[in-house]
């Protein structure tokens, strides 16, 4: 649905109307004016209004209604079109969810549209209209601030990211290592969620590079004003950092798999080892129990009055000489 339309300018509110047709002439009019339209998860037919009255490319509308789009820039003749996947991060569950958010960013107006209910611009709306300064530079202001606010909260999640890896790096080198299952299945499901947080992140650097002008040309982009350029490097950085924070914690997940692999080897092997002493403590008195269980009428000792406790005796001194030596080595 159309949540908004509104026009700035100079970098104040003015109005609000659901005339889009009669919102962009008048901004178009006014000068040093703009239309921002949002809309969450529209249908065809509302998304059919806007497309006729801003003029949108065919195929950028049919990436913003079915959505599941990589984060990505597009220049057409009549505006840009900028996909964003901002992420939540439950602590309960561990999860990483990513929503979706385009941008039509043209001379005159931008339209945002959203898909996931965490996704909201309310925030960055009202911070951008607290700086009437900023939000004066057109349509730019707008892409800027709500790539910004995307990036700053990337940040945000990997510094949870790296504070719920240390609590589960802290069960895997735990003395007793905890449940080896349970803790498997949280260190790979932790690696999922880097997985899908870094398909949120990844794919962003190069159209952040692009709008920074650090493009392979180091064109301009059109729509987009030269002087917002150093702010776009700005969240290029940020995001560099978030990176860089992404593949540290997916080498660390790595690692600590692998740690906790190995500690499940040794400690099988050390329970095989256990089984294997406490096998070797049995076999004895079995064996001299199968001998003297044998039937033969001539054997040694049958017949002699103290047999019994002496090979109960022998039995216990060759128990105990196996327990002290198997203690000694650590097998027990």
């Amino acid at each position: 649905m159309i949540v908004d339309c509104s026009i700035y300018r100079a970098g104040h509110r003015t109005d609000s109307s659901h005339d889009l047709d009669g919102a962009l002439k008048q901004a178009r009019e006014a000068g040093e004016a703009f239309v921002w339209v949002g809309l969450h998860e529209p249908t065809a037919a509302e998304f059919e209004r806007v497309t006729a009255a801003f003029g949108l490319h065919p195929l950028a509308v049919e990436d913003a209604l079915k959505a599941h789009q990589r984060p990505k820039l597009e220049v057409y003749d009549d505006s840009l079109f900028v996909v964003l996947k901002p992420v939540e991060y439950d602590a309960e569950s561990d999860d990483v969810t990513a929503h979706e958010l385009m941008l039509f960013v043209g001379d005159s107006f931008v339209v945002s549209v959203r898909h996931g209910d965490s996704a909201s611009l309310h925030g960055v709306q009202k911070r951008l209209e607290n700086e009437p300064e900023m939000l004066g530079k057109g349509p730019t202001s707008v892409l800027y601030g709500i790539a910004d606010a995307v990036v700053d909260h990337y940040l945000d999640v990997a510094t949870e990211l790296q504070t719920d890896l240390e609590e589960l790096e802290s069960v895997v080198f735990s003395p007793d290592g905890g449940d080896s299952r349970p803790v498997a299945s949280r260190i790979y499901n932790f690696k999922r969620q880097i997985l899908e947080f870094r398909r949120a992140t990844g794919p962003l650097v190069m159209p952040l590079d692009r709008l920074a002008g650090n493009g392979l040309s180091g064109a301009a982009v059109p729509f987009v004003a030269d002087g917002a350029r150093p702010f776009f490097r700005d969240v290029s950085d940020h995001l560099t950092r978030v990176n860089e924070s992404v593949e540290g914690l997916d080498r660390l997940v790595s690692d600590i798999l692998s740690a906790h692999l190995a500690q499940m080897s040794v400690r099988q092997n050390d329970d095989m080892r256990k089984i294997s002493a406490w096998a070797a403590m049995a076999a004895v008195p079995t064996m001299i129990a199968g001998i003297y269980g044998m039937n033969f009428e001539h054997m040694p000792e049958l017949h002699w009055v103290w047999s019994y406790p002496a090979v109960i005796a022998v039995m216990g001194v060759l128990e105990f000489l196996l327990y002290r030596t198997f203690k000694r080595r650590g097998w027990l």
